[in-house]
């Protein structure tokens, strides 16, 4: 069974991403999907070449079947993890 973590963060030097949480043991195997926001002003030749992240996801069978089993695990309350952003930061320590 899948399950989600979704966090924002911001790429560091050198292209840094750090992902922290309490959640995963360590050794846990996971697949990263990062989902990078469009500027405000963007190029028109970045623009081009940027491709709707709903028709990247669904580009290819094998990521429209993990998004569909996604989907239809986001319909079974037992398999979400619901929290307030409060207490989001007080568990991982973030402040606003």
């Amino acid at each position: 069974m899948l399950s989600g973590i979704k966090q924002r963060g911001v790429v560091g030097k050198d292209g840094k991403i750090e992902i922290q949480t309490s959640e995963l043991a360590e050794g846990t195997v996971v697949e990263v999907i990062i989902l990078v926001e469009q500027s405000t002003v963007e190029q028109p030749e970045i623009a081009d070449q940027q491709q709707d992240t709903t028709d990247y996801l669904l580009s290819n069978e094998a990521n429209r079947r993990h998004l569909i089993a996604s989907l239809q695990q986001l319909e079974t309350p037992q398999n979400l993890i619901i929290f307030t952003p409060d207490e989001w930061n007080e568990e991982h320590n973030l402040h606003s």
